[in-house]
Formats: C-alpha cells, sequence, structure tokens
C-alpha cells in the first residue's frame, strides 16, 4: 500500500523531500493503537491515524477492511508530505500553522479519495437542503463545518476548474504569502467569489435531485437532538424489537460519551448506564463503528467495551440498569456489530485477529466462541435472519450477484 500510494500523494507537492516517510509500527487494532507511545496526547475512538511532524512518522491501526486501511495510509501520507513542505529549510518552506484545518485536511481527503465521494457528497447534499453553504470565512470554523468533508468537496470543485496541481499550489502559496494573495496569484479571483462560485455549483448539481423528495421532517420526528432532550451529537441508535425504545450514545455530560436508552416517541430518557471511569466493567464504550443489539425480549442491550485495552461483549439488564456480565475472546481483541439471534441464545459479531476480519458467533449459555469465516476478506455488520439459521453480512470479497445469492452451510 505504501508503494502504490507514494506516486499519488509525493508528486503533487513537487518538492524535494527531507527525509522518507513511514508507516510507524501499525497497531493490530485501534485499541492498541491507542496505547501508543508515540504521541502523549489522548487518542479517542474518533482518531483513525495521525501523522507525527517532527520524524514525520505515520501511525495508524490496521482497520477491518483493506479499503478503510489503505484510505487512511493515503491521508496520512499526504500530511507527511505536507509536513515536509513546512520543514524546508530554504525560503519556499510553508507555514502551516497559518493554514485553516479545510484546507489541511481537505487536501488529505482529496488526494487520498479523489474527487468522487458518497460521503462527502451526502454532506453536501444536507447543506444544500438545509440553505447552509458557508462562507469562505465560515469554512474556517470547524465546529460548525467540518473541515474533512467541506474542505475535500471545495477543493474537489478547484482541482475540477483549475487541474489538480492548483490544489497542492494553493497549499504551498498559501502558507508562503497567505490565501488571500494566494487565490488573486493562481486564480486571478478573491477567496470570497470562488467560494460563492463553489456554493452556487453545489447547489445547481443537487437540487434537481431533491426535488418531489420526502423531506425528512415529513418522513419522520426528530426525537433526539439538541433541541429535543439529545446531546449535541447522538449516534449508534439500536431500537428494541418492539419498537417502544432506542438505545443511543451521546455526549449529553460534558466531558464524556454514554450510552442511554429512550422512548422512541418522546425522547425522553429512560435509562442510562454507569459511565465509563466509574464502573469496574469497562474503561469505555465503542461507539464510532458499533451500535448496540437488543434481547428478543426486549430486556437486554449488548455493546461492546474497553477493558486493559482490548474488547469485550458486554450485556446491560435495561430494566435494573446494571451490568450482568461481559465477554471477551482470547486472540480476538477487537469487536463490532454484536447482532443477537432471534432465539436469544447467541450472539454473533465482527472480529479482528491480526488485523483480518471474521465472523464469530457467541454461545450466551456456555460462553463458547465459533469462527465462522476465515479468510483475507473483511466481514462485517452480521443480521440475523428471522429464523436464526442464516446471517446476512457485508464483505469486500465481491460484488454480490443477489439472483444467485445462497446460505452457507457453516452457520
Amino acid at each position: 500500500m505504501l508503494r502504490r500510494w507514494r506516486p499519488s500523494t509525493s508528486p503533487s507537492t513537487s518538492t524535494r523531500r527531507r527525509s522518507r516517510p513511514c508507516a510507524t509500527r501499525p497497531a493490530a487494532n485501534d485499541a492498541d493503537f491507542q496505547q501508543t507511545n508515540v504521541t502523549q496526547a489522548p487518542l479517542g475512538p474518533g482518531t483513525g491515524g495521525f501523522t507525527e511532524p517532527l520524524r514525520e512518522r505515520v501511525v495508524m491501526p490496521l482497520s477491518p477492511s483493506y479499503g478503510e486501511t489503505s484510505h487512511v495510509l493515503g491521508h496520512e501520507l499526504v500530511h507527511s508530505f505536507q509536513y515536509d513542505l513546512g520543514l524546508n529549510a530554504d525560503s519556499l518552506g510553508v507555514g502551516l500553522q497559518d493554514l485553516p484545518t479545510w484546507l489541511v485536511e481537505g487536501m488529505a481527503e482529496y488526494l487520498s479519495v479523489g474527487r468522487q465521494s458518497p460521503h462527502t457528497a451526502m454532506w453536501m447534499r444536507d447543506a444544500v437542503r438545509r440553505d447552509d453553504m458557508p462562507s469562505f470565512e465560515d469554512l474556517s470554523n470547524p465546529r460548525e463545518y467540518f473541515p474533512y468533508r467541506y474542505g475535500q468537496a471545495y477543493l474537489a470543485y478547484i482541482g475540477g476548474k483549475y487541474g489538480d496541481q492548483s490544489v497542492t499550489d494553493l497549499f504551498k502559496r498559501g502558507g508562503q504569502v497567505g490565501l488571500d494573495s494566494a487565490y488573486v496569484e493562481l486564480f486571478d479571483v478573491s477567496p470570497d467569489s470562488l467560494t460563492k462560485e463553489w456554493a452556487e455549483a453545489t447547489r445547481d448539481a443537487y437540487l434537481p435531485l431533491m426535488e418531489e423528495r420526502t423531506p425528512p421532517d415529513s418522513a419522520g420526528q426528530n426525537v433526539l437532538a439538541p433541541e429535543t432532550n439529545g446531546g449535541r451529537v447522538n449516534i449508534s441508535p439500536s431500537l428494541s424489537p418492539d419498537g417502544r425504545y432506542v438505545a443511543f450514545i451521546s455526549e449529553r455530560e460534558l466531558f464524556s460519551f454514554n450510552l442511554y436508552v429512550a422512548d422512541a416517541r418522546t425522547g425522553e430518557v429512560i435509562a442510562e448506564l454507569d459511565r465509563a471511569g466509574t464502573t469496574t466493567h469497562f474503561n469505555a464504550l465503542r461507539f464510532i463503528s458499533s451500535a448496540g443489539t437488543w434481547s428478543p425480549d426486549g430486556r437486554r442491550l449488548a455493546f461492546v467495551s474497553f477493558e486493559e485495552g482490548d474488547n469485550q461483549i458486554t450485556i446491560w439488564n435495561v430494566l435494573d440498569e446494571e451490568i450482568e456480565r461481559s465477554f471477551s475472546v482470547e486472540g480476538v481483541t477487537s469487536m463490532k456489530n454484536p447482532a443477537w439471534s432471534p432465539d436469544g441464545s447467541r450472539l454473533a459479531f465482527a472480529g479482528t485477529n491480526g488485523g483480518i476480519s471474521d465472523l464469530y458467533v457467541l454461545d450466551l449459555e456456555t460462553g463458547s466462541v465459533r469462527q465462522l469465516t476465515d479468510d483475507r476478506y473483511a466481514d462485517l455488520q452480521p443480521s440475523w435472519a428471522p429464523d436464526g439459521e442464516t446471517l446476512a453480512f457485508t464483505t469486500d470479497r465481491a460484488e454480490t450477484d443477489f439472483k444467485t445469492l445462497t446460505p452457507s452451510s457453516n452457520m
């Protein structure tokens, strides 16, 4: 991957490197990655990797899928070359501290993902729907306009109009003479004018796609939001089997995320898990890429938590608001997306061992674990069939032919 990414990232910087970047001890999973000693800064679940600027070291975990690992590696290699530009000892050195986050992170996303990104397109459609496309000044407010998505979209427009090299040129000249001067020098236009042009082009591209579509407010009721008893971030929802309750993770508390259960109609919180750090059962929750799963009777919730640096599956009795038990699996240090079987006796989950993701089934009575897949492909997000005999899951092994899709005999 490193060899493949180098031509995609380094030539665009058009400079002689002072040093050669390397991926430093890629961790087998994100739990190990968060314990690295390369940085003293705390690494939360939302950190997918980082580049240490002094020695330009790329530090990252192996993700469950090759595609995700490749993207993070490409993103961080761009940062490595950005740091190299900033550390150049000659007069062409770039002042990284003077560049906005949307340009630094947006460039890393643009060069590692490209112009077309369904994820970023989703963000832009939502911005158009809310009539909230940012001005040039607004772009520099990362709390309101996520720099990865908005930066990538903006630079994709610039790269599409002026060529890919213009993105790197903007980064270089912006750090040397300031963005206002760089825009005029490179594009013969002010930053405000080009940003307005991008916003208008984005509206023209997405507004026709939204015509005659049902708006979100008409399709359903917003029950968990800052203005409706939720936190600023409300994620990983999981509906109870009868549809009456929703489990979710939120930062309603000032300093941490926690697991809550709310009435699915009103949003009223009816149960709260003991906060991580205040209980002996686990140290932290896994919430970025994994949601909880309800037992068929709606009394219990299974979720993935961290304990002593590894993942475990924890069973929470929602009615009693008590942790009943936890399960760890030897050799499987990273777990995601548990799914409770219809008969309540088993939990399927995706687990990572040595950087390889496979599917497992946990017997809740005996605690025994059976590995269902054993291959080099990513196997994720298991979901039980209503009869409990088969599992559907996502994978990167090939495109699925749904006409000939048949269940495996190993389930």
